[in-house]
């Protein structure tokens, strides 16, 4: 995934400055294991978005309407987990660094 899948790379990189974020903030346990489920969440929506892209890409090589509303439908999907993502990592972290300020 991470060799062909452009989206997957700012995955990696975000998951890396999240964890970065996470070691300099010093996360309790509780914390920690927020930012984890939804760093989880938002790769596996991506693992299976590209899965069903390879499948569908498979299945019908040729541009098919359907095959294309069913893949937006997956990266939409996506779309709402790193938007879920996003809000827990400022209900975790903006408090952080409120407390810098």
């Amino acid at each position: 995934m991470i060799r062909c899948q452009h989206n997957a790379w700012i995955h990696l990189v975000v998951t890396a400055s999240v964890v970065a974020a996470g070691l300099f903030f010093q996360l309790s346990r509780g914390e920690w294991c927020w930012i984890v489920l939804a760093i989880a969440i938002v790769w596996t929506a991506e693992a299976l978005n590209t899965a069903f892209e390879f499948l569908a890409d498979a299945a019908s090589p040729n541009f098919h309407p359907v095959v294309k509303e069913a893949k937006d439908v997956a990266a939409g999907a996506v779309l709402v987990t790193a938007v879920a993502a996003v809000v827990i990592g400022a209900i975790v972290f903006l408090p952080h660094m409120a407390a810098m300020l």
